[in-house]
């Protein structure tokens, strides 16, 4: 058996988060700790979503969401922003054959029309040669807030309304959903996040209502499968109610 169909071994299929979100942090202090710059944490952990991709694959995790990007993220120094957004369209260029061949289908949500126009181009370039994936769905979450997202859903349900295709009264939770950057995906199952804090920091508010979070103190360069695992883990280990009782049959 191979080593990855021994790691699949270890959790029943039907048991698998169907959607893993990761908060993605720490490359700052990772390179602070070895006396580098903040944009030597941001290449090594390229490492690791690397490793995140082919663990989630070997899993059979469906679907991937990746908080690259935040809304926040601008006011960070302009050098860094601006390694940041070559490092992300470098890794499209060079790693796009590769997500075909694996199967990985990439999908951006969030606001990208302030981001660079390179970076923009390299994007819609990856998600048209991957659209045929079917091992995993990435969701790479750039220039993203869940605040902004919301108050983005709430202002298309509001232009349907003056448009007088729809009543005030039409806006549920199910159609406000469906406003959002994430219509038609699944909420997450798991949300992960690095590096010791423990909070959302404004990352899928809206889709979090009932996901189950789990917080490790290793910083995300140093995030490998065996870390992925271990979620998995313990989210197997739990018992989700959404907002019920558990069942005593």
């Amino acid at each position: 058996m191979s080593a990855a169909r021994a790691r699949r071994s270890r959790f029943p299929a039907r048991k698998v988060p169907r959607h893993v979100a990761i908060i993605m942090d720490g490359n700052g202090r990772w390179a602070v700790a070895r006396g580098k710059r903040r944009t030597a944490g941001h290449k090594a952990g390229i490492d690791s979503v690397r490793a995140v991709l082919e663990g989630a694959r070997d899993l059979g995790i469906a679907e991937l969401t990746l908080y690259a990007f935040s809304t926040e993220n601008w006011k960070r120094p302009r050098s860094e922003v601006s390694f940041l957004m070559r490092m992300l369209r470098s890794y499209l260029v060079e790693h796009r054959r590769k997500m075909v061949r694996d199967g990985v289908r990439l999908n951006v949500i969030g606001d990208v029309d302030p981001l660079p126009a390179k970076v923009r181009a390299e994007l819609e370039k990856t998600e048209k040669a991957t659209a045929g994936g079917r091992q995993l769905l990435v969701n790479l979450a750039l220039n993203y807030g869940s605040h902004e997202e919301i108050a983005r859903a709430a202002r298309l349900a509001a232009e349907e309304v003056a448009a007088g295709r729809m009543k005030p009264e039409d806006i549920t939770p199910e159609v406000l959903e469906s406003f959002l950057y994430t219509a038609g995906h699944p909420s997450p199952d798991l949300i992960i996040r690095t590096a010791g804090e423990e909070r959302l920091s404004n990352f899928m508010l809206w889709q979090a209502c009932y996901s189950e979070l789990w917080f490790t103190p290793v910083l995300w360069p140093d995030f490998r499968q065996p870390h992925l695992e271990d979620a998995v883990e313990s989210y197997i280990g739990r018992q989700r109610r959404f907002g019920g009782l558990k069942s005593e049959g």
